[in-house]
Formats: structure tokens, sequence, C-alpha cells
């Protein structure tokens, strides 16, 4: 069984070019019960859809790999794969780390990428055509309150990471770049939105990682 954890503000859509070789269940955003909600808790509520003694796979983007450990934490049955995400808030750019220890980015309007969609769509690294209408829609539909306290969380997460998550990184990721850190599947010019523009390569790593997962 596969858990999916979309990235900030993303649904379903940006599964939907995976083929994976379990069942599926994407995890919906839920309402943060406040702007301070810790992301552990949050993350308990999250963990409520995947059974205690279930063997499955977390898969988080982006965001969602923060929560996929959190989850990971409180299912030890599970195995937990990062697509486009970090496994330590040292692996933070630069900039988002004196971000999230000053607190500019309470003064960022979030929806500014939303009404700039070409400089969403670099720094994304989401191609034409299909991609970047998926991506405009995704950003327009991203609720304002949501995106502000999951920026705080991503920006003010103190980890740890979660021992033995596999990562899966794109060389060109403008938002989270893959630094120097250890990346298990590094995909030559992939950006942050590969879950959709590599999904084809991204299926078939989870397909390995399945199969040398059997006993």
């Amino acid at each position: 069984m596969y858990y999916l954890i979309p990235g900030l503000g993303a649904d379903e859509r940006v599964f939907r070019r995976l083929h994976l070789p379990g069942p599926a269940v994407v995890l919906p955003w839920l309402p943060p019960l406040g702007p301070a909600e810790p992301l552990a808790n949050y993350a308990a509520r999250l963990a409520a859809a995947v059974p205690l003694g279930q063997p499955c796979w977390l898969v988080g983007v982006s965001f969602g790999g923060l929560l996929a450990q959190e989850v990971g934490r409180l299912r030890p049955l599970a195995r937990v794969v990062l697509v486009s995400s970090i496994s330590s808030p040292a692996q933070l750019p630069w900039l988002l780390q004196l971000a999230g220890a000053t607190g500019l980015h309470r003064l960022v309007p979030f929806g500014l990428l939303a009404r700039l969609p070409r400089a969403a769509q670099w720094f994304f690294g989401a191609r034409g055509g299909a991609e970047y209408r998926l991506l405009s829609e995704i950003l327009r539909a991203t609720n304002p309150a949501f995106a502000r306290w999951a920026t705080a969380q991503l920006l003010e997460w103190r980890g740890p990471g979660l021992p033995g998550a596999v990562r899966i990184h794109g060389t060109r990721d403008r938002l989270l770049p893959a630094g120097r850190a250890s990346i298990n599947y590094l995909l030559p010019g992939a950006g942050h939105f590969l879950i959709v523009s590599h999904a084809r390569q991204l299926s078939t790593i989870l397909h390995e990682l399945a199969a040398a997962s059997l006993p």
C-alpha cells in the first residue's frame, strides 16, 4: 500500500502520471487547528488514515516529505520516500534558513507566485503545456492560510530527519537545491516539479524499491 502526501497546496493531480506497483491512497490536506499547530500534532492527525500495523510506503513530495517523516515516526512499519524534499533542516538553502530565523517569510504575500506564473514555472521547473497549466491551477487554488502555516512549519522545522528515508531529487531543483547532502536517486535535469515532469523515471525507481523490499 502507498500513502501519497503532496506538496504545499497541491493535491492528487500531481500523482496522476505515476504508475505504482500497488494500491495507493492520497492523504488529503487537513485544515490546521490554528496558525501555531505544531507539525508533529498535524502529522498525528494525518496518520489516523494509516493503520498502525500495516506495512506500507509513505511517499512525500516537497513539504509533504516533512510530514511523511513525522508520520513515519508514528508508523514503524512504513518505509518513507522523499521526493524533492529535505531530510534535515540544514538542507534548506541559506536564504530560506535566514527567512525562518528572522521571520521574514511572514511578510511575503502568499498569492505572489500565483500572480507571477512564469516566475513560478521557472522556480518549480515545470515545462510548458500541461505541466505549466497544472502548476498554475495548483497555485491559484492554494489556501493562503494553509500556505502561511505550512511555510512556517517548513522554515522552522528542527527535525531530526527519519533514518532510512529514501531521497529522490532533481539536479535542477531551484526551490530546494540538492546541495551536498546524501541523495539516493539524483535525476539529471529534473526540477522541483519532478513528481510530474519525471513521473516515468520516478515510477521506475518506486518499482525497484518495492522489488528490493520483498523477502
